[in-house]
């Protein structure tokens, strides 16, 4: 680790035995109500701290990515899911990072911190919050900070058919499509600017994550990074 982090995180002994039950019965309904593609596994670490960096259409995405991933992750989730009926059950059992959405909050990204400065993979969503409808919009720089406070790598993640549709087709026996692709992990170049010059190179590593996800996706879930093109680095050319 590049940087320690000022908090420490712990998962209570209650949500470590929830998830030991969630896990196992996510994985079955999900392979219950839908049909289930996953490629990649054998890119994911087997050991140490890294970020799960995934495209965010709906509410299903994490459940998803976390019941199929091979170790248990931590997650990062908008605080509403926390308020809402019936979504903050599962959020209070699973336990999480409870964040602020385009807020930008230095407790939230010290508790973030002190997850990878103990080893354990941190899943995230780059945008922020929910596109709704297949399209990648543009991210926000927050994971750049983690990985330059952190020094840990990225994993990108694709993932097809989680609409905000796919529990209403799974529950009509439509048994829609879900994939999980997984890319292999990224190191995002070191951050050596001060200023303006140091925000822009983290918008910079931000946008290369979400070009290696759109790698994994179809075009047609590729959104703002189709044909996005990196900005030029300042005193470059």
């Amino acid at each position: 680790m590049q940087a320690e982090a000022n908090l420490s995180y712990r998962v209570p002994f209650f949500n470590r035995i929830a998830r030991k039950i969630l896990r196992p019965i996510f994985r079955g309904l999900f392979r219950l109500l839908s049909s289930i593609r996953i490629q990649g596994l054998e890119n994911v670490p087997k050991d140490g701290a890294y970020l799960v960096a995934i495209n965010h259409i709906s509410l299903f995405e994490a459940p998803f990515v976390v019941a199929f991933w091979p170790t248990e992750l931590e997650a990062m989730g908008a605080v509403e899911v926390w308020k809402r009926k019936g979504q903050n059950i599962l959020a209070r059992l699973y336990h999480g990072i409870q964040v602020h959405r385009g807020q930008y909050d230095r407790q939230v990204m010290e508790q973030a911190l002190a997850i990878l400065a103990n080893g354990s993979p941190l899943l995230i969503a780059p945008e922020g919050g929910r596109t709704h409808r297949p399209g990648m919009r543009r991210a926000y720089p927050g994971i750049a900070y983690l990985v330059e406070r952190s020094g840990v790598p990225v994993v990108p993640v694709g993932i097809v058919g989680s609409t905000d549709d796919f529990l209403q087709r799974a529950l009509r026996f439509q048994r829609p499509k879900l994939e999980m692709n997984v890319g292999k992990p990224l190191r995002l170049p070191p951050i050596l600017a001060k200023g303006e010059a140091r925000r822009q190179a983290r918008q910079r590593n931000a946008d290369r994550v979400m070009l290696a996800i759109a790698a994994l996706l179809p075009p047609d879930y590729r959104g703002v990074y189709a044909n996005f093109s990196l900005p030029p680095e300042e005193g470059l050319s």
